[in-house]
């Protein structure tokens, strides 16, 4: 009895105090080891879809630097065709190689030497994207400032239409713009690529969502101050759209960037074409070519994107709005 009344007796403070220290010490330690192992498998599945998504332009890059027989026995099968035009059939594995044999610059000697056709696609995409870009922004946001300010039915059967036109893909407005381009003879000119660009109403909705998160009582305050609508616009709401602006430039620039069918259809002359339609047209004699060709082609995109990454991230997290 006296040994029973020893081991059930009441515990003491310190005693119940102790104990519940390690309890809640146990928890934190298991909740720890919780969170660690949970941080490793995002972490490990995360480096798993990097890797995956990152390989393409990784093997890109690499492959640019191999000799053409090295690509072509390489690779060579995938673009092979049969006598009839067909493409063949492959029985055997293709071979992913990372790393060349031997370094070689001769691909980018063609490109920027030899062949000079090559370089002059490259500045026709230049050509075509940059005024595309510049004067779309220009236009969108003297647009989307119209539809902030103005109120009205006939404005938001506008800016309807403008929303019914953007889900649009390009591909069902191409005949359209064909037969307007041949109504104003602009076919086989830039300016049949230029006017649907900078007539696009993608960055217009974008920028009027963001123009209509900024306060209406700052717009009063600067009429107040004897500021005018053309004030109003650059003074205010541009500044406070300013991440929206890189973001939609950055968007506008990648879309136009990567067109194919436009000049396709449009531009009889491949004279002026951009680079994209020849990375979009590769055969078996071009394949070395190509991977050099396509890794000069990721320098602008990525240069552009390093550049407005800060514009990018404001335009997410700010919205046109007052930052708290």
């Amino acid at each position: 009895m006296a040994k029973l009344r020893r081991q059930t007796r009441p515990l003491t403070k310190e005693e119940s105090l102790e104990r519940w220290q390690a309890a809640v010490k146990k928890k934190a330690t298991h909740r720890k080891r919780v969170s660690l192992i949970r941080m490793l498998i995002f972490t490990t599945v995360a480096v798993f879809f990097a890797f995956l998504f990152l390989m393409p332009i990784f093997l890109t890059i690499t492959n640019s630097f191999m000799s053409a027989s090295e690509i072509s026995a390489n690779y060579g099968q995938v673009f092979a065709t049969s006598d009839s035009g067909g493409r063949v059939f492959i029985s055997e594995r293709v071979n992913l190689k990372f790393i060349p044999d031997m370094v070689s610059f001769s691909q980018y000697e063609t490109f920027l030497l030899r062949s000079p056709d090559y370089l002059i696609k490259f500045w026709n995409s230049v050509i075509l994207v940059v005024p595309i870009v510049v004067f779309q922004l220009a236009i969108a946001s003297l647009a989307a400032y119209g539809f902030t300010r103005y109120q009205g039915r006939i404005k938001e059967m506008i800016f309807f239409l403008y929303i019914i036109l953007m889900l649009m893909p390009y591909q069902v407005t191409l005949v359209p713009n064909y037969l307007v381009s041949e109504f104003l003879n602009l076919l086989d000119t830039r300016w049949a690529i230029w006017l649907p660009g900078i007539a696009s109403p993608f960055a217009v909705f974008l920028l009027t969502k963001y123009m209509r998160k900024i306060p209406t009582s700052l717009m009063e305050a600067g009429q107040i101050d004897g500021a005018g609508e053309w004030q109003l616009f650059w003074r205010i709401a541009l500044p406070l759209c300013k991440g929206a602006i890189g973001s939609v430039a950055i968007l506008v620039f990648i879309d136009y960037w990567n067109m194919v069918e436009q000049p396709l259809i449009l531009i009889s002359d491949s004279l002026y074409h951009p680079l994209s339609v020849f990375l979009s047209k590769i055969n078996e004699a071009e394949i070395g070519l190509a991977f050099a060709v396509a890794t000069i082609y990721m320098i602008p995109p990525i240069l552009v994107f390093l550049y407005g990454e800060d514009y990018l991230v404001e335009g997410i997290t700010y919205q046109g709005g007052i930052k708290g």
